[in-house]
């Protein structure tokens, strides 16, 4: 169902009435109304176009998932889609939740996709201070707007913690460890590009709100978007840092990956520099011809003493050289 909310002066009047009764009361120049409408439920939109007048290309785009974050103008009203976004406790992805906002003078419709995102959060933000609903629907946008740059902020941090524990895994030498590391590589670069999509645009988005022409944002609310602004600004260099990041430790664990195939190559190499050397000497005594110390004891003394000789010298060689 759908769900309403009505303020008068700054005070909550009534909610949860019918959308047919709006209209009643959306003329009063005191009166503040919220609508919410849930896609998933089946709620359409027409009658909300005919209540509220809104432009058909912005119902469209409220109608449709998968829309960029952007603001768009209109005569009557201002058109706005945003993603909430947050990391599965079980899975470790990352999850979206679209929602798009109808933007007008005295009233906020929002349109939610699906069940993920929590208006109840929000509602409990605009609760907390009540004393600012006199602002009008520019407050309630606020309190989405804060919610949804909240839950970016929140996923950045998370991913920045899964880095540092991936960072701490780089070193280690054993096998499964360095799949993990790869593995993990690619979901948290994977995470950060979709993460990107949704706060990158949210830059343009809250700066256009605070144009004054479009008298959404008052005096009163100014500092309030301002720190919303900053906080999309902090979650937007942050997500750039850590894709650099990411792309570091794919290139180190690359890298290291080379160093430790040079390293077996020279352990191999030098075991079997070793080994050509006992092959060599009795390949020779193995000749069917007469060489000196054939058929005799000593021959067989002098071939052993050149193998243990020259196979200690090439791995004392080689440890010096730290080959081995």
């Amino acid at each position: 169902m759908a769900r309403t909310r009505l303020y008068r002066n700054g005070v909550l009047e009534k909610e949860d009435f019918p959308i047919a009764e709006i209209s009643d009361s959306i003329n009063d120049p005191g009166v503040v109304v919220w609508l919410d409408i849930c896609a998933a439920d089946g709620e359409g939109l027409d009658g909300v176009e005919e209540e509220f007048g809104l432009h058909a290309l912005a119902v469209e785009d409220a109608s449709h998932e998968r829309q960029r974050p952007k603001l768009d103008h209109y005569g009557t009203h201002l058109f706005l889609s945003a993603y909430a976004v947050a990391l599965d406790p079980t899975t470790s992805e990352l999850t979206s939740s679209e929602i798009a906002m109808f933007v007008m003078p005295n009233a906020l419709i929002t349109v939610r996709k699906d069940h993920r995102f929590d208006m109840s959060e929000v509602v409990a933000r605009w609760d907390a201070t009540p004393e600012l609903i006199k602002e009008g629907a520019g407050f309630l946008l606020y309190g989405v707007l804060d919610f949804i740059v909240d839950g970016h902020f929140t996923a950045v941090q998370d991913l920045d913690e899964r880095i540092e524990s991936l960072q701490d895994d780089l070193f280690d030498d054993s096998r499964d460890r360095v799949r993990e590391v790869q593995r993990k590589s690619f979901d948290l670069r994977r995470d950060l590009i979709l993460l990107r999509r949704f706060v990158l645009p949210m830059r343009e988005v809250v700066n256009g709100l605070m144009r004054r022409d479009l008298k959404v944002v008052g005096d009163a609310l100014m500092p309030y978007y301002q720190d919303v602004y900053d906080h999309v600004l902090r979650a937007t260099e942050w997500t750039e840092s850590l894709r650099d990041l990411v792309s570091t430790v794919l290139e180190t664990n690359l890298t290291i990956q080379g160093n430790r195939m040079n390293l077996i190559m020279k352990q191999v190499t030098s075991w079997a520099a070793i080994i050509a050397v006992p092959t060599a000497v009795t390949g020779f005594y193995g000749q069917n011809v007469p060489f000196p110390g054939y058929l005799q004891h000593w021959g067989f003394a002098v071939s052993s003493v050149v193998i243990v000789g020259l196979s200690g010298l090439l791995y004392w060689l080689f440890r010096r050289k730290d080959w081995l």
